[in-house]
Formats: C-alpha cells, sequence, structure tokens
C-alpha cells in the first residue's frame, strides 16, 4: 500500500530537521571542546622580581605608604628645587618623587624627597619640598640628624633597585626592601649592610608548612594554623652593636615571603606562608624574591629539637644557620630592567 503524500512529506520534513539538529549538535559539541582544548597562552612571569614589584606596586597604587623618618635631612643632586616647590605635607612630597619613578626604562630619576613641615623651626623654608637623587640609594648622603633637625626625609627605590642579599650556607635570599612603608627599618638595614658580616645575625627557629599552607602558601581549609607555622625566625643583632628598638611601622597582612620583625625588633621572620590570622601584627620591612623561597623552604627541613616558647610549642634549629647582608650587584637590576623594555 502506497504511503499517502502528507506522510512522505511529513517524512521528509523529519529527516531535515533531524539532520539540521545534528549539525547544529556537533558545532555546540565542537566549539566546548575546542574552547576546553585549546591551549591557553601562558603569559611569561619574566622573573620573581617583576612579581615582587608588581605587588609592590599594586600597594602603592590603593594609598600605599609614604612614611619619612622626621629629623633627619639627605642630600644628594636636586633634581627639584624646594625653593620654587612647596606642597601641604609630606606625603605629598613624597608622592611628587614617586610620580618620578615608574618608568620601565630605567633608575628612578627621583629616590630622595625632603620636606619641611614645622611652621615654627621651618621659617620661610615651610613646606619646601626638594626632590633628590642620589649617588648610591643603598648608602645615602646624610647633611644631619636629630631632634633639631626641622627637616623629614624618604627614600623611594624603584623598579629592580633597594635589592640586598641574604647569604646564608644555603643559598643567599635576595630582599626587596619597602623604605616608603618602613623607612626606620630600612634605615637601620642599610647601617648592618655597611658592616657587611654581621657577626651574631643568624636563623635559630625553623618550621616548614606541614599540611597547613600548600606550596603557593594559601592555607588548606579546615586546617591548624599551626604549630608548625611556616616561618624561619632569627635575629639581625650584630655583636658589639648598641641595638636601639625600631617603632612600628606599616603593618600589611603577612603573606609568603614578607619579612617582618618580632615586636621592635631585632628578631625577624621570613614567612613561608599567608597568614591573614595574623592580624596585621607585624612590621613588615621587605619581601623575598619568589623564587629564593626554596632555600626558606631547605633550612626549614635541617635538623631542629622542640621546645617552648610562652606556652607554644617550637622548632629551633639544632645548630643556628649564620648569614651576612650583601649588597647584591647591578647585573641583577640591569637585566631586570633590560628584560621588562616594552612589557606592559
Amino acid at each position: 500500500m502506497g504511503r499517502k503524500q502528507h506522510d512522505t512529506e511529513s517524512t521528509r520534513c523529519a529527516s531535515f530537521i533531524l539532520l539540521l539538529l545534528g549539525v547544529v549538535s556537533f558545532f555546540v559539541v565542537y566549539t566546548r571542546l575546542s574552547t576546553l582544548l585549546k591551549p591557553t597562552s601562558i603569559s611569561s612571569d619574566f622573573d620573581s622580581l617583576n612579581l615582587v614589584e608588581r605587588n609592590d606596586e599594586l600597594r602603592l597604587g590603593n594609598g600605599g605608604c609614604c612614611r619619612g623618618i622626621e629629623g633627619l635631612e639627605l642630600w644628594g643632586a636636586a633634581v627639584k628645587w624646594g625653593s620654587d616647590f612647596k606642597v601641604n605635607s609630606s606625603k605629598e612630597c613624597c608622592e611628587a618623587c614617586k610620580a618620578m619613578c615608574t618608568g620601565n626604562a630605567g633608575p628612578c630619576l627621583c629616590d630622595t624627597w625632603v620636606f619641611c613641615g614645622n611652621k615654627e623651626s621651618c621659617g620661610s623654608k615651610f613646606g619646601e619640598c626638594w626632590l633628590k637623587k642620589q649617588k648610591d640609594t643603598l648608602v645615602p648622603d646624610r647633611q644631619e640628624a636629630g631632634d633639631k633637625v626641622s627637616w623629614t626625609s624618604g627614600l623611594v627605590f624603584g623598579r629592580g633597585e633597594g635589592i640586598i642579599g641574604l647569604e646564608t650556607e644555603y643559598g643567599t635570599l635576595h630582599v626587596k626592601l619597602f623604605p616608603d612603608c618602613a623607612p626606620h627599618s630600612v634605615n637601620y638595614i642599610l647601617e648592618l649592610l655597611a658592616v657587611r658580616l654581621c657577626a651574631g645575625c643568624q636563623f635559630y627557629r625553623a618550621e616548614g608548612r606541614g599540611t597547613f599552607w600548600d606550596s603557593s602558601g594559601n592555607h588548606v581549609e579546615g586546617a591548624s594554623f599551626g604549630p608548625p607555622f611556616a616561618l624561619i625566625q632569627g635575629t639581625l643583632e650584630a655583636q658589639g652593636a648598641t641595638f636601639k628598638g625600631i617603632p612600628e611601622e606599616d603593618c600589611p597582612t603577612i603573606r609568603r615571603g614578607s619579612i617582618a620583625w618580632i615586636g621592635s625588633g631585632p628578631e625577624f621572620f621570613i614567612s613561608l606562608a599567608n597568614h591573614e590570622e595574623w592580624k596585621r601584627a607585624y612590621t613588615v620591612f621587605g619581601s623575598v624574591l619568589p623564587e629564593d623561597m626554596g632555600i626558606a623552604e631547605e633550612i626549614t627541613e635541617l635538623p631542629t629539637k622542640s621546645d617552648i616558647w610562652n606556652n607554644i610549642t617550637v622548632s629551633v634549629l639544632e645548630k643556628p644557620v649564620h648569614l651576612s647582608l650583601k649588597r647584591i650587584k647591578s647585573s641583577l637590576r640591569d637585566s631586570y630592567l633590560n628584560s621588562n623594555v616594552g612589557s606592559g
């Protein structure tokens, strides 16, 4: 029996619709698989210094730090004369210097700012903001210091600048210093840098991340916050030198790589993890470059013995790890700057 004409047309129509649905389904599946299997573009993490610098830029871009040391007049070649440039605060003076320190092509045009903010003692110089350039930012030229000095001064370390080394037998930890957030701390570190050997400087406590933090320093959900506490701790007090307590300065959230004082120093620690639970309790004066954190991790694997400090179990190194401070050759900065030419 022959089929009715409308049945044949319906069959053809149904076949066409099925074919069309098949084509559409194939396209959707193909598009989805293409998205999933498409190789993602890997942005070049040129080096860990870039990461620290970018984090620092984000910090400064969000209001950031602009701290200086009162009663200190730094010298140097003037790039903007204060007699012709007056501002309302030391922060404005600092920001003016930073505005000359934003490029990738080389060192900052301004690395030192000097402000006279005491109306009574400054007299006609009140409000003057001198922007200067040091011959050597790690050895700033000091004109005078003391209670009778009316000036407030600060340093600005640009991209690739202000990097020192904490040298140990296991390798050198490169540290980017933050003079704009912790000027008194950095001033002390620069004094130690001149000592070089720093007899007495050492790490004496070492605790790994355990199973509480991942390799990026992120806390594992539901895990304890220690012990172990993911840090290496030591002292930066040179034998024979008189240590004066460092005032509390900027206390941001402790991140992996943060180097901070315990109290007013000279005890300090380098964090191996992000410690939001510590609630901004410590002055951070620098950050270890990410590529060197493996050295800190290695130190935590050295033999330790348990001890009790203030009812807290800690891991003390059986043999302290001695350290010294050293300058970093300009080749590190130069290679960094050269590699960043044209980068966003």
